[in-house]
């Protein structure tokens, strides 16, 4: 607002007396002159050179006008034929001073961040273009109309302070300057146009017009920006040309400009400005009308769009009015968002490289208000708050946290309302015109798009069935106005139709309609209460009598809801309050007040704060917002309070303090929670009944300016222009902390990699590191003396560097907490560059530091540790576009595999480096029109991520010929910062608000490098992923592939995108300089010393019948192993290991059968060529000295000869072409390699090799020879036979040096003669076998080569880097002539996947085009090149399984691992249903919720975490629900109560908390158990009467110093009293417990409750005997079951619905399985595991058993149960 002596207009001229030259100044051909068509005297100002020629206000540079008035009024005329320029210096409110100018010597539209140019045309209107910049022979005066309050608003982002200085340059003719905070209308003057709704120019200001004549005839009026920044569908037709028109605006336009009116109308219509278009400069394309599309406008591009960048986006002819006003999406295109069930998204090209299509979805918004704070109401159900975030509106479940977005806007949503029936939703957004749109509230569909009769939008209300929508506010002019429509058709297909509209002079702050009469509203404001009408097409109204009262500023209104709900008006009463603190109850029939009150503070003497609130006389409390319910009312007031009242105010019933002004406040539907808003962007309810608030949603109250992410703990930490740094949690989007600098100004933040710390510059240079635990500040910095602009640290966490906007970079050592400063180099980064998160840019494996320095036009990267430079790249190319030099803007490193320095330039480009050699690797032209102040590129260099003014661009990096962009939009404002999370699967973007995204697409192990053609293209049909934090990421198969005998057919894939891996990260992401891998190639490492099998009596093997249990199913894969997988797809023989076991299994059921009789963990298998003889080999265990070769039948699945070759390990088997022999050959310790004859299994020869050997492989077209490779060698052997005996001969040949020093690991015979060997470094080399030479060899990987396979003209190699690629090497057999001359460039790459670990075993068909492979990570993976896709058919946990537990209905199950994931498996196939993953976590606990919790689909799961996590997720929903931390250490256990309501966990520390599943609120801890870890809780409903005490749960604690604490509780009455404590004594000495103690593994004390009866109790644990207590709580009494000596003390325990069964596993000496029968006490042991089994579960109904040893799972059928 002008100041007081500004108002109502300012003469500039004549306030500064610019005649006598002392406060301004001239300079050149400066004269006054007198006009003829003004008659009065003016200024000339001429000259050939436009900057020696001018009038400056003020006289100096460094005074300042202070002009504070919104409108610039400039009364000029060019001379004609010249060029003239207006330079205005405008200040912000952060005193950040911006040039804007205006000039016809401007070609188009050029902006910085401290600049701003418009080129303002004036064109003859004559068909010659020769003059176009210059002024017409025949220019008129002009008044140019700036609103320099949106020209920073809307270019820069910035707010308006004041006018500095003004420069009038060469050459034209003013008259004067005007400032004012009104809008004028220059064509309207004088009395006689007092009665319309505009405001007319003053007198002093006008423009003469005879009598007679019009004033557009003579003058013309640019208003800029335009009150309107819509482009009419066509031009406006005119009786007469004017014979010039005005260009105001940036350069050529994509769509057809308007034309400036000079006819006189009521509503002249001015030139426009639009926004700039990059494509106008490459060519345009003509907009079309075409419908809408049923999910958004990304589905199709305009056939004419210029093929080299972006294309436009058709409009329909309506909606071309609103093209400029849905400018955010993408320059160059115009996006018109129809549904919100998705993302806005524009593509500006063909997307099919990305997977899928949207690759985002957003699933979080960081954020609360924008356009202000008043907006928050309930949904009629009172389930969810519907909120706006700046262009969002929000949709928030307030049980659950889930978010749900209406996206569309492009700017700041400045209304809300919601009709009764939850069918409705009206939004409208800020800028003006406003737009305005109707939804379908319950798809998110957008119903109809219409603009608004009003300017701006401030107050929308429906009727309660939602046929009429009124609303309120400012037409151009600034006065008020109310307009109501008709809403009633739009759900049916039809249109808002306005009912009535009218202008009032009163005041409006608030504006409803009743719930009695859908034609009658009530409106407040400054001195009013009014009533309103709709009849006849008409609004009326009429005052309320307010006597005393009549000059209060009332600010909110409410109607007095009935009990009923169905009260006649008469009994209608209205409340309405004010800022003095009054609120008047408003009899409506009688128009009158029948009672006032007033709110007012009470102090108590000396007191500084208020204790109680009254109603009576003297200063009161401002009231912004009131709400009132049946019972009550509710009053949110600016000194922060919230407070409950009933309807005669005798006394406040409830309040709740805010942090703030409450701005808004609203009561639910059923009157139980209050609805409150803060102006500090707070928003919570408050809960009446239990009296406690709940926190909804927090929100920086000023533009977010930098964020960083921790991964350990899931945080996020982001900076404000509100001068807090914020940090939240990620999984819940809650803030955790705030830390707040009232003088200093926070710039840039990152985290610590490893430690709770994280590092925060400011503006005055200081450098601080603040502690998470203690939430202090540790230690602080001032080596800069200027603003911190970036900020980042090695991935490692030993370096931490900063810049400033001095041009200054220091390096930290941050090794310990007291880190501090190594170096300070001056003049070092750009000075002037601004601040940003990709100031400084670290190299992925943390060697490399880049930045923008030391000027614009460099970027400079140095070592991090030594800050030497290593490599200065000059990007400051010319832009001929601009004439200037291009500069630098951002810098991002890509993974260290790639070597690539990305930088985006103010060129509107982002240019690929070479982070060594400086070199441009490829460039990507036209990104953006503005610079990108951010950018990323993902883990797996994918996806590169920019900041594109208020959009997110999306860029397939892997694909060479990028066809563009994906754009997002969703942001008001410019976007400042993007970024990938720590897991690669969700994008942040930080401008208004922060946005969380999902990436729905793999990110790491499923992609390829750029460079690599890709395997898998997906069309736009491929379906999202689901959350990120409960994705499925290793879903099962939904199509079996199943070959047929005849000719196998290509096997189809699921129908949804390839799938990422759980957690293994591709090698050449990991920052590592290359590295030589080995472990999966050269030998098979079992992963721990395998047990022995029992010889106690009753030892039973698992397929065995008749007995108490039998082996159903086996779940995963020994990914230890190697070419431990076969199949056939000719027969449809499939056979894979998993530890001791060979499971085959059928692919049409998915039944299996188990081959045991290993003593060990087997190491590999081979297949006879006839398919009917299997070969199994294992290690070697601790009862054998030989290791085990199996050799069983297939068709009858019989072992038919057991052969003890080698006393190591076996590492290969192979059969020879005709069967008759198979070779062995032992690991790196044997060196043995033996022939055995398959008629008998006898050993045929025996050899011991000089060597390690990694390989072996017969000829396929010779079964007299065979090859072997190993260290720097290839071994040929040939097989002579004489009568019985074979004998070998050798011949040996060293592997060349152009193929490298490492070893040879794999081996494939080719097409005769060649051989294919695979090396340690990733080569792979052919040989001549005849020749005995190596004639060729290439790069075919970065990491070893540990699997080759060969059909046809194809080659097919895996390596340990998960890659596993498909070579077309039929040229091979032409290059073997030119010995080693040949190249390599005849074999290319057909097809590349990139799996979830080392490749290890592979089977293809004869054609290669499709196989099962297997990896290091336990997982089997279906491949199918044709289709380029992989596709999981077995995978199991990759660490040890902790716990498995059972859906109500034994449908499903769930099992949890160490491996951070939950995994949800339907019990009847054991496929895979769900998987929820946390990364870098273990899950060390798990609960199913009860059936009588709800409804069955209303499932949810707990599950417990090694960093003191729960977490909550739903199956129904396949998301996590909530995250709470109710423990400092790991979770051990955790347990529903039988409720479903409550959770009770357990930690490792003996604490055990009792907390809310829904709010997650911990509201009562135990420490009873403190000291020792809390193994078992156990839940059972029980009556407790029985036993003396009150509750409905009876539950138990035990922990590991054999203490056990049943408890009875009521947590709805939040009651719980201990029972019974039972403690069992551990002698200091046993005969198992001692060793156990000295090696730190006491065996864990379990205890449950019986099934068949609650009070009795189940313990078992260690003691002198091996016996299970059984307890009675109601006679206090013991009894013992003995159980049959067991070697070892047993490790798990649960009881069966059965009395007769209980289970057991033993410790880690022992793989048996022991079941005992209770009543008899016999047992009988079961073996299978290759582990110690350390987890036994049977299901509910005690029909199946679930063990799990490390991560095995076997599942057990109990027969007869």
């Amino acid at each position: 607002m002008a100041r007081a002596w500004q108002h109502p207009f300012l003469n500039v001229f004549r306030h500064f007396r610019v005649d006598e030259w002392k406060r301004s100044a001239k300079q050149g051909d400066v004269a006054v002159v007198t006009d003829k068509t003004l008659k009065g005297a003016v200024y000339r100002i001429r000259g050939s050179v436009s900057a020696a020629n001018y009038i400056q206000l003020p006289k100096s540079s460094t005074q300042s006008l202070g002009l504070t008035g919104r409108y610039l009024y400039v009364l000029f005329r060019p001379l004609p034929s010249k060029h003239f320029v207006i330079h205005l210096d405008v200040s912000s409110k952060d005193n950040q001073v911006i040039r804007v100018s205006f000039s016809n010597l401007f070609k188009e539209f050029k902006s910085t961040a401290t600049w701003l140019q418009f080129p303002l045309v004036l064109e003859a209107r004559t068909p010659q273009r020769d003059l176009v910049g210059l002024a017409p022979s025949g220019a008129r005066w002009t008044c140019l109309q700036l609103d320099l309050q949106d020209v920073l608003l809307v270019y820069l982002n910035r707010c308006y302070g004041h006018l500095k200085s003004i420069r009038l340059c060469a050459s034209l003719l003013v008259r004067n300057l005007y400032t004012s905070d009104l809008c004028f209308e220059p064509a309207i003057s004088g009395a006689q146009w007092a009665k319309l709704p505009v405001t007319p120019m003053p007198r002093e200001m006008a423009f003469p017009v005879p009598k007679g004549e019009s004033w557009h005839d003579r003058y013309i009026h640019v208003r800029f920006p335009s009150e309107s920044l819509k482009v009419p569908s066509k031009p406006i037709e005119k009786s007469c040309s004017p014979p010039e028109a005005v260009l105001l605006g940036p350069g050529p336009q994509p769509l057809p400009c308007p034309v400036a009116s000079s006819k006189p109308v009521r509503f002249s219509v001015s030139p426009v400005v639009q926004t700039p278009s990059p494509t106008a400069q490459s060519g345009r394309a003509a907009l079309a009308p075409r419908p809408f599309p049923e999910v958004s406008l990304s589905q199709e591009r305009s056939d004419a769009s210029n093929a080299d960048g972006p294309g436009f986006h058709s409009l329909e002819p309506w909606a071309q009015l609103e093209a400029s006003d849905i400018h955010t999406a993408a320059a160059g295109t115009h996006v018109l968002t129809h549904e919100s069930a998705e993302v806005p998204v524009a593509r500006t090209g063909s997307c099919e490289g990305f997977l899928p299509d949207p690759v985002l979805r957003l699933k979080g918004v960081i954020g609360f208000g924008g356009h202000g704070t008043r907006q928050a109401l309930w949904t009629p159900d009172g389930a969810a708050v519907v909120y706006p975030c700046h262009a969002v509106i929000v949709v928030l479940l307030v049980d659950t946290g889930e978010q749900r977005f209406f996206l569309g806007h492009t700017d700041k949503v400045s209304a809300l309302a919601l009709d009764g029936s939850s069918s409705l939703l009206a939004s409208a957004q800020a800028r003006a015109p406003s737009v305005m749109r109707l939804w379908d509230f319950q798809t998110g569909r957008c119903l109809c798009l219409f603009r608004s009769p009003m300017h701006v939008v401030c107050s929308l209300s429906f009727s309660d069935s939602g046929a009429l929508l009124c609303g309120v506010g400012k037409d151009h002019h600034g006065r008020t106005m109310v307009v109501a429509w008709g809403t009633g058709q739009v759900g049916l297909g039809g249109e808002v139709v306005v009912l009535a509209k009218a202008h009032t002079d009163f005041d409006v702050q608030a504006f409803r309609v009743t719930f009695f009469d859908e034609t009658r509203m009530a409106s407040c404001g400054q001195g009013s209460v009014r009533l309103w009408r709709l009849r006849g097409g008409v609004l009326r109204s009429c005052p309320v009598d307010l006597g005393e009262h009549h000059a209060l500023q009332f600010t909110d209104l409410a109607f007095k809801q009935a009990r009923d709900g169905c009260p006649e008006p008469s009994a209608a009463m209205l409340f309405v309050c004010s800022r003095s603190g009054h609120i008047l109850e408003i009899d409506c029939q009688r128009m009158v007040v029948r009672h006032a009150r007033r709110l007012l503070p009470t102090r108590t003497p000396g007191g500084p704060h208020p204790q109680k609130q009254t109603f009576s006389s003297g200063p009161g409390i401002a009231i912004s917002s009131l709400s009132v319910s049946p019972a009550m009312c509710a009053v949110g007031s600016e000194d922060g309070f919230l407070r409950l009242w009933p309807l005669d105010f005798s006394s406040v019933l409830l309040e709740a303090e805010h942090e703030g002004p409450v701005s808004s406040v609203c009561v639910s539907p059923d009157g139980l929670r209050v609805l409150s808003a803060t102006s500090s962007g707070h928003l919570g309810f408050l809960d009446t009944l239990s009296r406690v608030y709940h926190m909804l949603a927090r929100s920086h109250t000023a533009p977010v300016l930098a964020l960083a992410m921790e991964q350990r703990r899931g945080q996020l930490a982001t900076v404000s222009q509100d001068r807090t740094v914020r940090i939240w949690d990620l999984a819940t989007l809650q803030q955790l902390y705030d830390f707040t600098s009232s003088e200093d100004a926070p710039c840039a933040v990152t985290f610590h990699p490893t430690r709770p710390t994280f590092f925060c510059g400011f503006s005055s240079g200081a450098v601080r590191s603040f502690s998470l635990e203690a939430a202090e500040v540790l230690v602080e910095h001032t080596c800069h003396r200027g603003a911190v602009t970036g900020l980042t640290a090695t991935p490692d966490g030993r370096l931490l560097f900063s810049s400033c906007s001095q041009g200054s970079l220091a390096q930290y050592s941050c090794a310990d907490p007291q880190w501090h400063v190594l170096r300070v180099a001056a003049d070092m980064v750009c000075p002037d560059a601004p601040a940003s998160p990709s100031a400084l840019a670290v190299s992925r494996d943390g060697r490399l530091l880049a930045f923008v320095g030391p000027s614009r036009c460099t970027v400079t990267v140095m070592g991090s540790a030594s800050l030497d430079e290593l490599l200065r790249v000059d990007i400051g190319t010319l832009d001929l576009a601009s004439s200037r030099l291009d500069s630098a803007m951002a810098v991002c490193f890509g993974p260290a595999a790639l070597g690539h320095l990305l930088v985006s330039t103010s060129s509107n480009r982002v240019v690929v480096l070479d982070a060594v050699s400086g070199r441009i690797i490829r460039e990507l032209p036209g990104v953006h029109p503005e610079p990108c102040p951010s950018l990323t590129l993902s883990e797996d260099a994918r996806f590169l991520l920019i900041a594109a003014g208020r959009t997110i661009k999306v860029w397939d990096y892997a694909t060479q010929a990028s066809p563009g962009p994906q754009v997002y939009i969703g942001h008001s404002e410019p976007v400042q910062a993007v970024a990938f999370s720590p897991d690669q699967q969700q994008v942040l973007s930080a401008g208004d608000a922060v946005f969380l995204w999902d990436v729905l697409a793999p990110t790491e192990s499923d992609q390829s490098f750029p460079g690599a053609p890709p395997a898998c293209k997906t069309g736009p049909g491929a379906g999202p992923l689901e959350d990120a934090a409960s994705r499925a990421s290793e879903l099962p198969r939904q199509q079996v592939p199943k070959p047929c005998q005849a000719s196998p057919p290509r096997l189809g894939v699921c129908a949804r995108p390839p799938e990422g891996g759980d957690g293994a990260r591709d090698t050449r992401n990991s920052g590592a300089p290359r590295t030589t891998y080995l472990a999966s190639c050269k030998a098979f490492t079992p992963a721990r010393v395998s047990c022995s099998p029992h010889s106690a009596k009753g030892t039973c093997p698992p397929p065995a019948s008749g007995g108490w249990l039998r082996l159903k199913a086996v779940v995963g894969y020994s990914g230890n192993g190697r070419a431990n997988m076969v199949w056939r797809p000719d027969t449809g023989f499939f056979a894979y290991t998993c530890g001791r076991l060979v499971v085959v299994e059928d692919l049409h059921s998915g039944a299996q059968q188990h081959w045991s009789g290993h003593s060990a963990e087997i190491s590999t298998l081979a297949l006879s060529h006839s398919a009917q003889v299997l070969a199994s080999a294992s290690g070697r265990s601790s009862t054998t000295a030989h290791c085990q070769i199996r050799v069983w039948d297939v068709s009858g699945g019989l072992c038919q000869h057991l052969i003890f070759p080698h006393s190591t390990t076996v590492l290969a088997l192979a059969f020879s072409p005709d069967d008759r022999l198979l070779v062995t050959l032992g690991d790196h310790d044997g060196r043995t390699l033996a022939l055995w004859g398959t008629a008998t299994y006898d050993l045929v020869s025996s050899t011991r090799l000089p060597e390690p050997v990694h390989g072996v492989a017969f000829n396929p077209w010779d079964a007299g020879e065979l090859t072997c490779v190993g260290q720097g060698t290839v071994t040929f052997w040939l097989l002579q036979q004489r009568g019985a005996d074979i004998s070998l001969q050798v011949r040996r040949e060293p592997v060349p040096e152009a193929v490298g020093a490492g070893e040879l690991t794999s081996l494939c015979y080719g097409a005769p003669p060649l051989l294919y060997c695979g090396t340690s470094s990733g080569q792979v080399c052919v040989w001549d076998t005849r020749a005995g030479r190596c004639f060729l060899s290439w790069e075919a990987d970065d990491g070893g080569i540990g699997l080759l396979l060969f059909s046809g003209s194809r080659l097919v190699s895996g390596s340990s880097t998960g890659r596993l690629r498909l070579w077309a090497v039929g040229a091979v057999s032409e290059l073997r002539c030119k010995g080693s001359g040949a190249r390599s460039s005849s074999v290319f790459m057909e097809h590349e996947l990139v799996l979830d670990g080392a490749v290890v075993s592979a089977s293809f068909d004869d054609s290669v085009d499709m196989g099962v492979v297997g990896t290091t990570a336990g997982t089997l993976w279906f491949v199918s090149w044709a289709e380029g896709t992989s596709t999981r058919l077995i995978s199991g946990h990759r660490s040890k399984v902790n716990e498995v537990v059972f859906s109500p209905g034994e449908s499903h199950c769930a099992t949890c691992s160490e491996d951070g994931s939950v995994r949800v498996w339907a019990l009847a196939s054991m496929e895979l249903v769900i998987q929820f993953q946390v990364l870098n976590q273990s899950c060390l606990c798990l609960a199913w919720s009860p059936p009588c919790c709800g409804r069955p689909e209303q499932q949810r799961l707990a599950a417990g975490y090694g960093d003191g996590s729960l977490r909550i997720f739903s199956v129904s929903r396949t998301a996590m629900e909530l995250k709470m931390h109710p423990h400092p250490v790991a979770l051990t256990t955790v347990a529903f109560s039988t409720d479903g309501q409550t959770v009770l966990s357990g930690d490792k520390d003996g604490l055990v908390a009792v907390s809310h599943p829904c709010t997650g609120t911990t509201f009562r801890v135990l420490s009873d158990h403190q000291g020792a870890p809390i193994s078992t809780i156990c839940v059972t409903c029980k009556e407790c009467e029985d036993l003396g005490v009150e509750g409905t749960d009876l539950w138990l604690a035990a922990s590991g110093d054999q203490r056990v604490s049943v408890w009875a509780s009521d947590w709805l009455r939040n009651h719980c009293e201990l029972v019974d404590w039972l403690s069992f004594p551990m002698p200091a000495t046993t005969e198992h417990a001692a060793p156990l103690q000295t090696q730190g593994h006491l065996p864990p004390s379990l205890a449950a409750f019986c099934p068949w009866d609650g009070a009795l109790l189940m313990y078992v644990g260690p003691g002198v005997y091996k016996e299970v207590i059984i307890y009675n709580l109601c006679q206090k009494q013991t009894g013992a079951s003995p159980v049959p000596r067991a070697p070892r003390l047993w490790g798990g325990v649960r009881t069966s619905a059965l009395e007769r069964v209980l289970e057991s596993g033993d410790d880690e000496a022992e793989c048996m399985l022991r079941l005992v029968d209770c009543a008899m006490g016999t047992a009988q042991d079961f073996a299978g595991h290759d582990n110690a089994v350390h987890l036994c579960r049977f299901t509910p109904s005690a029909r199946l058993l679930f063990t799990a040893a490390r991560n095995e799972i076997l599942v057990w059928e109990v027969p007869g149960l």
